[in-house]
């Protein structure tokens, strides 16, 4: 593999024009279909195999036009102190705009009074309308969102508390602000990394490139394979960060064989070579950990996995072919005036071309001191990373609702507002769905499921039962004491389910149980059940294909267990931050509650990858170190000299752009960022900088130990170089078979 890449730089290379106009012919058609795509709404949000799942399309089928999935709204007034909204006055102005919000949007389904609805609390302060539309809250129109933010405007006036919550306010996650902090982040960082623009500049507009092709080619199509916004989102957020890192690393690997007094061609060769042997396997990594989110089986999940995958394998792609024709133009610019000059003199120092060596730079140092005391640097990392994953063994998962909002929001607002008119458990009603179609006595079946829910600990309120026009269908809501995102709701949704299967049992009826809160609680048991299937397919997967590239058993047995470590580390702290409320103040979370249940999942996947990465780049130079000839010790300080500058770049990259979440008014995109970014500082810091090589050198020449069996069966990919090396001793111009030759047999191209 090293041979064919170090091949395709040199075409890059010379043939620099014709690759970046190919590059920004694909960019430009990208962007042409995008802009003439139909405008994508939301992808539809399914649990396959779950009850909620099956009794919401029990709804669809047996009460046409009803809207189950649609999106939902309440307005909620509260009068004035010593007032009631069962006065005249108020009640014309309620009334007033139960009248009027219809006409505001034809998307609305239908409108509830709520003094026909029963929903004035007991005490007459508080009183809500119900909003229900045809369309889910991503499909909700501008206009119709703004309509509903203007509701009681006049009431407001009148001296009436109006605040609106439900999911109908739930726009699109906005991007644009968090990505430009991170990309100005990113330029600082590059620009002391190399000490030149023109190095920093290259990593930048070539990831945004890769990113623009990703993104554009996601909205052109989203339309057509139904992806939804977050899509784009996590593609860009995924897309940059590999993109970044990857041309990273062969621009660094460019830099170290210019200053090695190679030609512009041959170092650009010989990084597409090296180091882009090692993008491939790092790409490869991070496609598994987002293609392995299907095992999840949820469609949407499912989506946004392979749509982000497709950005990264851009991303290789342009890090191998664009990079190295942005080096053609640039030449040796990509070192400062200071730096050129300097290597200069050292080259016509000596007449045996011998440059003196420099004083060893910080990851020589921190490496030699690692060698020093690998069983201390070992345990530190291990038991303080140990200790800071503690709480994770109280993780609790669910997803967020109105009360993890900011207090400032009005939806917020509202929650507070029926939380203490109606009760906690009044903004996450639970519905119970009696499906009679079999069953004689379908009416007798659903007054016992309401008489048996009633006497349920936990249980605040329950409806009568209501039909749908064939009679064989029913629906129970039924109101929980807690608010929806406590365990309390939780077990209460199992425990009607038990209850209803019971009662079921004994007739040819069904019980299911529905709503946002139960399918929150079905969402989060299945993401649980399927985080161990997940990681075992991921860390699976990544294990061959280390051992593949390392050829050694346990240099990729140490690469996971230490991800492992980092992950159970990171979400340590966040059960500490967002589920205790430690340094909550600092981090700006205003109300504690449980885990987003697609965190876990989440992380493994985008961690994962980015932490292969920083251990393919890192540990591949001290393996190609080794094949070459150095001792164990050496191959690491060696490792770290050409590294450790460079991993430290990338990860300060990484942990900026996802910090930048950490501002976001909104609960989910706060704790993402902040997971993320922590996760990316154990891994890059601790475990990659620290554990990795102090395991390295007390395992020794045994690090690097693989069955000789075993090594016959698996093929050699050559990342380390050394069939390059070889050919290039054969052939010191690189002049064989490439992509630009015109003579050889065509399949010597891709040869490895």
């Amino acid at each position: 593999m090293a041979t064919f890449l170090y091949r395709l730089g040199r075409f890059a290379f010379r043939r620099r024009n014709l690759v970046a106009l190919v590059w920004v012919a694909l960019l430009a058609l990208a962007g042409v279909g995008a802009a003439s795509a139909s405008t994508a709404t939301s992808s539809s949000f399914s649990i396959p195999g779950t009850e909620a799942q099956k009794a919401f399309d029990l709804l669809e089928e047996r009460f046409p036009g009803g809207s189950a999935d649609g999106a939902t709204a309440r307005v909620v007034f509260k009068a004035p102190e010593g007032e009631k909204m069962t006065s005249a006055v108020h009640k014309a102005e309620v009334e007033k705009i139960v009248d009027e919000l219809p006409a505001g949007s034809d998307q609305i389904a239908r409108v509830a009074d709520p003094y026909t609805a029963k929903a004035v609390s007991r005490d007459g302060s508080t009183a809500y309308v119900s909003v229900t539309y045809k369309v889910s809250s991503m499909e909700l129109t501008e206009e119709t969102r703004t309509a509903l933010e203007e509701t009681g405007a006049e009431a407001r006036e009148a001296g009436l508390t109006v605040e609106i919550g439900g999911d109908a306010l739930q726009a699109a996650p906005e991007t644009g602000a968090t990505e430009i902090i991170g990309i100005a982040v990113a330029a600082i960082v590059l620009v002391i990394t190399f000490g030149s623009l023109i190095a920093a500049g290259l990593p930048l507009l070539t990831a945004l490139i890769g990113v623009g092709i990703g993104v554009s080619s996601i909205t052109a199509l989203a339309s057509v394979m139904d992806l939804g916004s977050t899509t784009s989102i996590l593609a860009m957020m995924i897309g940059l960060a590999v993109g970044i890192d990857y041309a990273l690393f062969i621009v660094s690997r460019y830099r170290a064989e210019l200053a090695e007094g190679r030609e512009p061609e041959e170092a650009a060769g010989r990084a597409a070579g090296t180091a882009g042997s090692a993008v491939v396997f790092a790409g490869l990594t991070v496609v598994i950990a987002l293609v392995g989110l299907a095992v999840v089986n949820i469609p949407m999940l499912t989506k946004m996995g392979v749509a982000a995958a497709g950005t990264v394998v851009i991303a290789v792609l342009v890090a191998l072919t664009l990079v190295p024709a942005m080096l053609g133009f640039a030449g040796r610019r990509v070192h400062g005036k200071k730096l050129r000059a300097r290597m200069a003199r050292e080259q016509a120092v000596s007449a045996d071309g011998r440059a003196a060596e420099g004083k060893p730079n910080m990851g020589t140092r921190w490496a030699r001191f690692v060698l020093r005391r690998p069983v201390a640097v070992l345990l530190a990392g291990v038991v303080g990373l140990g200790i800071i994953a503690v709480p994770a063994t109280q993780l609790e998962m669910g997803l967020p609702d109105d009360g993890s909002q900011p207090t400032s929001t009005t939806q917020r607002k509202a929650y507070d507002l029926l939380s203490d008119g109606f009760g906690p458990g009044f903004n996450g009603p639970l519905m119970v769905v009696v499906d009679g179609k079999g069953d004689n006595n379908a009416k007798q079946t659903a007054a016992q499921v309401t008489d048996a829910v009633e006497e349920l600990k936990g249980v605040a309120a329950v409806t009568p039962a209501s039909y749908n026009k064939a009679g064989d269908t029913a629906t129970i809501t039924v109101v929980p004491k807690d608010r929806p995102s406590s365990v309390e709701t939780e077990n209460l949704v199992h425990t009607i389910r038990e209850a209803g299967g019971e009662i079921a049992s004994d007739s040819e009826a069904k019980v299911l149980v529905t709503g946002a809160t139960a399918m929150n609680t079905d969402f989060s048991e299945k993401m649980n059940d399927a985080l161990l299937p997940y990681l075992a397919l991921v860390v699976g997967l990544a294990f061959l294909l280390l051992m593949l590239v390392f050829r050694s058993v346990l240099v990729p047995l140490k690469a996971a267990l230490g991800f492992l470590l980092s992950v159970v580390a990171a979400l340590g702290a966040v059960v500490a931050v967002f589920q205790w409320g430690w340094l909550s103040g600092l981090f700006g979370v205003e109300q504690t509650g449980p885990v987003m249940s697609m965190m876990p999942i989440f992380m493994v996947g985008v961690v994962f990858g980015l932490a292969m990465d920083y251990e393919v780049f890192l540990v591949t130079r001290m393996r190609e170190a080794y094949v070459h000839g150095e001792r164990p010790g050496q191959a690491i300080t060696t490792g770290f000299r050409h590294g450790a500058r460079v991993v430290t770049a990338a990860a300060v990259i990484m942990m900026a752009v996802f910090a930048g979440f950490i501002g976001s008014s909104e609960s989910m995109v706060k704790m993402i960022g902040f997971s993320l970014a922590i996760a990316v500082f154990f891994d890059a810091f601790v475990v990659r900088m620290a554990i990795v090589p102090a395991v390295l050198a007390l395992l020794g020449n045994k690090a690097w130990w693989l069955p000789r069996w075993l090594d016959r069966l698996l093929p050699n990919v050559d990342v380390e170089g050394e069939q390059l090396r070889k050919m290039l001793e054969k052939d010191p111009s690189g002049a064989g078979p490439g992509p630009d030759s015109a003579h050889g047999p065509e399949k010597e191209l891709v040869r490895v």
